[in-house]
């Protein structure tokens, strides 16, 4: 009795990994690839979009959805991401006296800030890890929807807190966004001057950070 069960599961994960894989593909495209019909295939992606798990975008392609990306994340940050990024957010906090964050994509349109290192001013931000908040509206949700303009970091004041600015740049692995370091500031304690240094701060470390997790990445893969 357990098998047939067994056997969805199966063919659920062959189809998210698919999915995963190639970025962006039809109904018959990952029909085709899993070895599937269509309607099984179809029958199993919009379980797995109601869970979050993949999504269609505007051409009805299915794509990894915002849960999956956020399991990726939490698992790449425990293993990773939090660590590599550490020195940086230790370096960035100790240079400007304020408090930086490492966040990633969460569920549902909003972002998961995963470490900080707090600053160093009597009167500095709250720590807000394991905290979530939304993309729209936030500097850091700017950045993980791939908002950022030319100059590498985003700016905005009083966005999810009133009277806090906030100024974040992304990290990028394989062409994709899969986190963000921000710096939140008092805003009577912010000048254009600060924002512009904070800001080249933050996408100098992004770039570090990148590199590093290449470097890791190329490292597990092996030789081809």
């Amino acid at each position: 009795m357990a098998e047939p069960s067994t056997r969805t599961v199966e063919r659920a994960l062959s189809l998210l990994a698919i999915v995963c894989e190639h970025g962006s593909l039809s109904l018959a495209e990952s029909s085709r690839l899993a070895e599937l019909s269509p309607s099984t295939s179809l029958r199993l992606l919009r379980t797995l979009e109601s869970s979050g798990f993949v999504r269609r975008d505007e051409a009805g392609d299915f794509r990894a959805g915002s849960r999956i990306m956020q399991l990726g994340a939490r698992a790449l940050s425990n293993d990773n991401l939090a660590l590599l990024c550490s020195p940086a957010l230790r370096d960035i906090a100790e240079s400007t006296g304020e408090s930086v964050y490492l966040s990633v994509p969460g569920h549902a349109d909003q972002a998961l800030y995963i470490a900080i290192h707090e600053g160093t001013h009597s009167v500095r931000h709250a720590n807000w890890v394991g905290r979530t908040i939304p993309l729209e509206g936030s500097a850091t949700g700017r950045v993980l929807r791939g908002e950022t303009p030319a100059v590498g970091y985003v700016t905005l004041e009083s966005g999810v807190e009133k009277d806090v600015t906030a100024v974040a740049a992304p990290i990028v692995l394989d062409e994709r966004i899969i986190g963000s370091l921000s710096v939140l500031v008092p805003s009577y304690r912010i000048t254009t001057s600060k924002v512009e240094r904070y800001g080249t701060l933050l996408s100098g470390a992004a770039v570090s950070i990148q590199h590093s997790l290449s470097a890791t990445t190329s490292a597990r893969s092996g030789p081809a």
